[in-house]
């Protein structure tokens, strides 16, 4: 049978600070160094790739949790990779922990859920919104 979801899968995901993904670009904050938002995207990548192989056909997983705490800078010009581990599974609901470290060391960490969704249910589901007055 196709391969099993289960505790211990790991992802990782790695990004440059470049001037496009700073808290200043990106209006969290008036600093040129690596936003909180861009390490929110960089855990949410590597924990999404690293379940999706896991998967039904048909299915995908959505964000709906994430406790990050950021400790430390990341200056242009540096790198940052997350590294996820999915530590606990509730029928659709996934809990990882994730950490995140630059060249200098550790930058943030936390704790991140997602659920398993039906890609297309979700999507009518969406774009029913989309359309409520």
């Amino acid at each position: 049978g196709p391969p099993m979801l289960e505790t211990g899968i790991r992802g990782r995901a790695s990004c440059p600070v470049t001037q496009n993904n700073t808290a200043a670009a990106m209006g969290s904050g008036a600093l040129p160094v690596l936003a909180t938002p861009a390490v929110a995207a960089l855990v949410e990548e590597a924990a999404w790739k690293s379940v999706q192989p896991f998967l039904a056909q048909g299915q995908g997983t959505v964000g709906t949790l994430l406790r990050l705490n950021h400790t430390a800078a990341t200056p242009l010009g540096g790198a940052v990779t997350a590294e996820t581990e999915l530590t606990a599974i509730d029928r659709r609901r996934l809990v990882f922990r994730f950490t995140v470290r630059d060249a200098a060391g550790p930058v943030a960490d936390g704790e991140h859920e997602r659920f398993v969704v039906d890609t297309g249910k979700f999507l009518a589901k969406a774009a029913a919104r989309g359309k409520a007055e």
